[in-house]
């Protein structure tokens, strides 16, 4: 049944209505998709994955404050229903410009499209060493966050039954490179896991005396931010106990921890990657110019300039607005998802497309109870009232009633407990723990 819906999708393109395939399954693609639900067209939504991640959230699910089904929700549950919409669980082998034809990984036919809307998204990038990344996993799935809990979580428990000094120390030591939104979050939510949720729970060791360190090439933290909102990010990370190293390169990363330019080493158990990102390899696809993160250079309606039929969004495309480039956030991958679906929809009807103009809607930081930092336009905030803003907007973007219910439920015990409702490890992620 399932390949005949796929034969039915890749019949030539004058026997059916135009064709819109859509790669990602992500915030751009599943806007894009709402967008077009009511159009007289085909929709395809191709995902590796059956979910659609928020994953803005998803550090806490690595820290054991959300379980994954609190961000995660099906993606047939939330564009299933669109009745020009057929969604498949498959993998993109590669990309067919010339042929405007997409193939699938294993024995799945091709699908022919009349317009093509990518928005593949962003992998880790570890500058020339990919083997860093066995050591040093990122955080950009949920597989990632359940690996990152399991050895956070896990490194307690090596340090309790650890009776070498050195080698308990370095369990305690946890090693956050990149002092961007997702590294600062983390390294603040750890600081909380020492600190607070597990203290007292061990007999052996002080979890309070734990040493989180966030290493950062740059000057400051949070460098997307006004200065004085990444200074005031800082002294609440050093409030929470954190070292902040500003300034410091990363030259090696291995089984034992990380050194640094200066000649430092930090020996760590656990050492999670924040530092950099390159765009999907499907980007080189396009029949378009890259830029040296792999990010497909569109035009001004998004679509690849020697492909018109072709669009770019989100994370993938590199643009820049008033002489800045667009950052990686959700409300670029939202806005640009919406703008593709309306150009992609009218080229197809013959109609003159739109030029993509990103509104700024803001942006938040959090570094752990009580501690945000808010941009808003010329508004800056920080501190508690931030954290509450952060905390709403979080809830009202979250995708499914049953999921703003669940994460507010867990942060409302969170806050009045100081504890975290996800510290189970399953044996699948313990099964490298040490004997």
């Amino acid at each position: 049944m399932l390949c005949a819906s796929f034969a039915l999708v890749a019949e030539p393109t004058s026997k059916r209505r135009p064709h819109v395939v859509i790669i990602g399954g992500g915030f751009g693609g599943l806007y894009a998709a709402k967008t077009l639900r009511r159009a007289d067209v085909d929709v395809t939504l191709v995902d590796r994955r059956n979910h659609h991640l928020f994953q803005p959230l998803l550090y806490q699910v690595a820290t054991a404050g959300l379980a994954a089904t609190d961000i995660a929700s099906p993606i047939r549950k939330i564009i299933g229903r669109n009745p020009n919409t057929t969604v498949l669980l498959a993998e993109v082998l590669r990309i067919d410009p010339a042929q405007r034809r997409v193939e699938l990984h294993g024995e799945l036919p091709p699908l022919d499209y009349d317009a093509l809307i990518v928005a593949a998204g962003v992998r880790h990038d570890y500058f020339g060493h990919p083997e860093w990344e066995k050591y040093a996993p990122g955080l950009k799935n949920l597989e990632d966050a359940m690996a990152i809990r399991s050895r956070t979580l896990l490194a307690f428990e090596h340090a309790e039954r650890e009776v070498d000094p050195a080698r308990k120390a370095a369990a305690l030591t946890f090693v956050i490179v990149g002092a961007g939104p997702t590294g600062v979050e983390m390294a603040g939510a750890i600081a909380e896991i020492a600190r607070q949720t597990l203290s007292g729970d061990f007999r052996r060791i002080d979890t309070r005396s734990s040493r989180v360190v966030l290493i950062e090439g740059g000057p400051r933290v949070l460098a997307s931010y006004a200065p004085e909102l990444s200074e005031k990010a800082k002294a609440s990370l050093m409030d929470l106990g954190v070292e902040v190293r500003l300034g410091e390169r990363v030259t090696l990363v291995d089984e034992r921890g990380v050194q640094l330019g200066s000649g430092e080493r930090i020996n760590a158990e656990t050492v999670v990657w924040a530092a950099g990102i390159a765009a999907s390899p499907l980007g080189a696809q396009l029949g378009g110019e890259t830029d040296r993160l792999g990010r497909v250079k569109v035009a001004p309606d998004l679509s690849v300039p020697a492909h018109t039929e072709i669009y770019a969004v989100g994370d993938l495309i590199a643009m820049e607005q008033d002489g800045q480039a667009l950052p990686g956030v959700a409300q670029v991958a939202i806005q640009s998802g919406k703008l593709a679906a309306q150009n992609a929809l009218a080229r197809l009807q013959g109609r003159a497309t739109t030029p993509f103009r990103y509104t700024d809607k803001g942006s938040l930081a959090t570094i752990g109870r009580k501690r945000a930092i808010a941009q808003v336009g010329k508004l800056r905030l920080s501190g508690f009232l931030a954290w509450l803003l952060w905390l709403f907007v979080h809830i009202l973007f979250l995708i499914g009633f049953k999921n703003r219910i669940s994460v507010f439920i867990n942060w409302a015990w969170a806050y009045f407990t100081f504890q975290r409702g996800a510290r189970i490890v399953l044996t699948e992620g313990a099964k490298n723990d040490r004997p």
